[in-house]
């Protein structure tokens, strides 16, 4: 009996939320029809009809390597978007394994350091980009470095640990007091291993918050780029996209061309800013070194690094796209919208402005051809919608 001949190449999507399911989307509107989905549990993309190969995972790298040899089976080469930060460190844990048959999207020799956000910012003075003033604690003395900064303050991981464990993503702090409530915390934290970088506050809501999204090539080369800015965040100034556009001015593009050059990595890289009001200068937050949530907004005005990256791992002529920046496109994902309506006092004006405003709108989920994840969605809506009743009438 004949073995059954293997298909070409296949567009690996790791995460299934609305970063995960907009890839998906971008890549099948580009007629990339061989689309795999991993994720861990019921999830957006997972409903989506245009996955044609599902599996799920957990988060160990021998659960994805399975998996993964598994797809290999099916397919010679498989294309990969990783999602967050873990599976970029799954991935390099496993580069080895499978780089013969799998594009990697990140330089394999800077990865480790480039995700840790001190290094990101002492990337920062080098090129002369603007950075909030910060101080890394790698140990329980190093808190009483502290001092040396103005509050209000942000603590964030060194790196990105909210997923595998108890840790918060952002801590604000308003005072001393509200430090020292929190530094035993800290300190447990730490006393497990734990990294973290204290920055002082930059002011202003999280209306002003932009980025530079690129894909760079192997050779070091940006094959497409745009920029944007976030409208709003859910559930509060220091959460995830709620609504974005493609505005923003050119400093974000000669800051992030300058940040993602000198990090020297590959794939889609994302440094993200906030502007300060003081000096007018646009200061580093971080740097994605994979597809964020409101990466969507780069596709549809115009730019496809997704396409790019598929196109450029299996060597097809990469198109040379150029962002619209005439028409105001709002990029809207509504279970967040109604989530910050709900919870957020006084978020109407931004609603009215995100949902109703611009010159045009993409929602993030909906589509009547790809139906079933806007009905999950409407699931998520209402456990969504419910905590944030509790939480803002104090009903916990």
């Amino acid at each position: 009996m004949l073995a059954k001949k293997k298909r070409s190449s296949i567009a690996l999507v790791l995460g299934g939320y609305v970063n995960g399911y907009s890839i998906i989307k971008e890549l099948y509107e580009q007629d990339i029809k061989d689309i795999a989905l991993f994720d861990s549990g019921r999830s957006l993309a997972r409903f989506s009809n245009k996955v044609a190969y599902y599996a799920k995972i957990d988060s160990t790298t021998e659960g994805l390597l399975y998996e993964i040899k598994a797809l290999h089976k099916i397919y010679n080469y498989i294309i990969i978007y990783p999602t967050d930060d873990l599976q970029l460190e799954n991935l390099h844990v496993l580069y080895d394994s499978i780089v013969g048959f799998c594009y990697l999207p990140f330089n394999r020799q800077v990865i480790v350091e480039s995700l840790d956000k001190f290094h990101q910012y002492h990337i920062c003075e080098k090129v002369e980009v603007p950075y909030p003033k910060t101080i890394a604690v790698k140990e329980i003395a190093c808190l009483d470095n502290i001092g040396s900064l103005t509050f209000p303050l942000l603590i964030k991981p060194s790196t990105r640990k909210d997923l595998t464990t108890g840790v918060f993503r952002t801590l604000y702090l308003e005072g001393v007091e509200e430090y020292q409530n929190e530094r035993g915390g800290l300190i447990c934290f730490i006393q497990n291993g734990m990294e973290f970088i204290i920055s002082e506050y930059i002011p202003g809501d999280d209306t002003n918050i932009y980025a530079y999204t690129c894909f760079r090539s192997n050779e070091g080369v940006i094959l497409n780029e745009w920029t944007g800015k976030k409208l709003t965040q859910y559930p509060s100034n220091y959460g995830v996209f709620c609504s974005s556009s493609n505005e923003a001015p050119v400093e974000v593009l000669i800051q992030g061309r300058a940040l993602v050059e000198a990090l020297n990595s590959y794939g889609i890289i994302e440094p993200e800013f906030k502007l300060d009001y003081r000096d007018g200068k646009f200061k580093l937050m971080e740097v994605n070194l994979r597809s964020m949530m409101w990466h969507r907004t780069g596709s549809i005005s115009g730019v496809k690094l997704h396409e790019t990256q598929y196109n450029y791992a299996t060597n097809k002529t990469v198109i040379t796209y150029q962002q619209e920046k005439h028409t105001r496109i709002h990029f809207v994902f509504m279970i967040h919208e109604l989530g910050n309506l709900i919870a957020r006092k006084g978020y109407w004006k931004y609603f009215r402005y995100n949902v109703f405003g611009g010159d045009e709108r993409v929602w993030a989920v909906f589509e009547w051809r790809d139906i079933k994840p806007f009905f999950y969605s409407l699931i998520l809506l209402v456990k969504k919608g419910g905590s944030a009743c509790l939480k803002r009438f104090d009903l916990r």
